[in-house]
């Protein structure tokens, strides 16, 4: 399906909009990108294709920004990618397969809990307290890692805000520093295999993308920018905001 010059422009200003929101906030890019490209007129199962490809601009925008911080290690990152991916793959896998509006139903619940569990837990987040990178602790947090990883693969948005608000509570990081792992490793590498193992499941609409790709780097270097410059604080409610209102999305849907 191809757009004309006016849907072209709504993909490009809905791209930098969403992924602004999602930079400064750690997730919740399909919350407004995904709905647009099926009201445009693809399919369920080319929208969600073209939407993974689409969202890992988000993290080339993130790493252009977080460059120049050095928040990542080495170890965490290897670690996040490697319990993460295979669910990754899983997920995408079976996603086309899967009935869609129980799934939905549940994450809905799922993501409203979360930020209802950041909302009232004032200092969740706001210090920097690493913790269960060895032994048993290291081995329960890539079991969620993994389910994280699984749940990235398998829905259109708010999976990034799940590997976010895991990375601050079992591993101890800040929201500054959980958003840069999530926005380059999610949104790049993660988001990269589902791209892949979609593409090669479904239909990508190719011609839809350059307009996406643009505005994902864009957005997505604006909101890292802001992130990084204003704290922790205003992160933190970005991301109850988004969560609350990505969960209202996935239950009426």
């Amino acid at each position: 399906m191809t757009l004309d010059l006016a849907g072209q422009a709504i993909l490009f200003a809905t791209a930098v909009v969403a992924n602004f929101f999602s930079a400064l906030s750690g997730g919740g890019v399909g919350l407004i990108q995904f709905p647009i490209l099926i009201f445009l007129g693809l399919t369920f199962g080319t929208a969600l294709a073209t939407h993974k490809v689409a969202s890992v601009f988000l993290g080339v925008g993130a790493i252009l920004r977080h460059m120049k911080e050095s928040h990542l290690e080495r170890r965490a990152s290897l670690i996040i990618l490697g319990a993460g991916i295979p669910g990754v793959i899983l997920g995408a896998s079976l996603i086309l397969k899967a009935p869609e509006k129980e799934a939905l139903m549940t994450l809905g619940v799922l993501t409203i809990s979360l930020g209802l569990y950041s909302i009232f837990k004032p200092k969740l987040g706001i210090d920097y307290t690493p913790k269960n990178w060895t032994g048993t602790g290291l081995y329960k947090g890539m079991a969620g890692l993994f389910i994280v990883g699984f749940l990235n693969g398998s829905i259109t948005s708010g999976s990034g805000l799940f590997l976010t608000i895991w990375l601050i509570r079992h591993f101890g990081m800040d929201y500054k520093r959980a958003i840069a792992y999530t926005l380059v490793l999610c949104g790049f590498l993660w988001n990269g295999t589902g791209a892949l193992v979609l593409g090669l499941a479904g239909d990508i609409a190719w011609n839809w993308l350059p307009a996406l790709i643009i505005g994902s780097v864009i957005g997505g270097y604006i909101g890292s920018h802001l992130a990084i410059r204003q704290g922790n604080q205003l992160v933190k409610r970005a991301f109850e905001a988004t969560t609350i209102l990505i969960g209202l999305k996935l239950l009426f849907m």
